[in-house]
């Protein structure tokens, strides 16, 4: 697997392991994720992903790749950053899947994906990279494309970044793109379309739109997120021409919170047209009573999230 020590990833590993398959997750630094090793049957091997010999031998005698390898950002604004991670990725994972005879591979794209229309490099190289994955598995490789809205749960960097910003401004906040509409989807929900979709028959040649069961707004997010808290802002949206400007400014900030490229990708709206959950029997489970779980003001997370906040130790 690779991506697996990230979010979907280190909850779809733990998934798989309870059921009984054997993981290997590929890593940059194995010492980094060392908390992974707790699960049996869990492989956690440092290598470079980019590099095509060591797939291609990492891969043998696995029956499935799993690629959930992505960015938001990239350095500088060239759009190389993304095609390496996106397309250029993509291109190697297939090939090796192919020399190492893994018979499948399933990949995780994003909603709003073209190659060809996308606004921003994000959904361009994520377009890109389903291109490649179709086109050079030819007929040796069963794949399997997923493709969700914005993904939330515990330790999420979407609801958990918002509920940050949140709570160090002390009166508004400012949205570009407020009007932008999403359909979060549960991770949980996302791993079990995952899990269910591992056998051929089930999932091989097929996309999957992956979608919460309720679209909001940007705002009407944001606007939950300060209610969980338990505070009051106003949050109200930026005209375009202000909010590529804002995007423009935090292109230098350093991690680039937003940028003009995350501008871009609020374009199009990140709704599903197809129902991929329903395709494989999930009911998908509603955004406010989890986040409110994880994010309101009793839970434990939102408690401590408050104290790091008030002690001035928020990062």
């Amino acid at each position: 697997m690779l991506g697996g020590t990230g979010f979907v990833g280190s909850r779809l590993v733990t998934r798989l392991v309870g059921e009984g398959y054997r993981v290997k997750v590929l890593t940059r630094n194995r010492e980094a994720h060392r908390d992974l090793l707790v699960l049996p049957d869990l492989d956690l091997t440092t290598a470079d992903v980019h590099d095509p010999g060591q797939l291609a031998a990492q891969f043998a005698s696995f029956d499935v790749v799993i690629n959930l390898i992505g960015i938001l950002n990239e350095r500088g604004w060239s759009g190389a950053g993304f095609r390496r991670a996106h397309t250029e990725l993509a291109a190697k994972v297939v090939q090796a899947c192919k020399s190492s005879a893994v018979p499948r591979l399933l990949h995780m794209s994003s909603l709003g994906a073209d190659a060809q229309g996308g606004p921003s490099q994000y959904l361009r190289t994520k377009g890109e990279a389903e291109a490649t994955v179709r086109a050079q598995s030819e007929g040796l490789v069963d794949w399997t494309i997923f493709r969700p809205s914005v993904i939330f749960g515990p330790g999420d960097s979407f609801t958990n970044r918002f509920a940050r910003l949140l709570r160090r401004l002390p009166l508004a906040l400012p949205l570009a793109r407020s009007n932008a509409r999403f359909a979060p989807v549960y991770v949980d929900d996302v791993v079990e379309a995952m899990t269910r979709a591992l056998p051929i028959h089930v999932g091989g040649g097929r996309t999957f739109e992956l979608c919460g069961p309720k679209s909001y707004s940007l705002a009407e997010i944001v606007r939950f997120i300060a209610g969980t808290l338990g505070l009051r802002r106003w949050v109200f949206g930026l005209p375009d021409f202000v909010g590529r400007l804002q995007a423009l400014v935090m292109d230098f900030i350093p991690g680039k919170p937003f940028s003009s490229d995350n501008y871009r990708s609020l374009l199009v709206d990140s709704v599903c047209r197809q129902d991929g959950l329903a395709e494989l029997a999930i009911a998908p489970r509603p955004m406010e009573a989890i986040v409110r779980q994880y994010l309101g003001a009793t839970s434990a997370h939102g408690l401590l999230d408050a104290y790091r906040h008030h002690s001035g130790r928020v990062n």
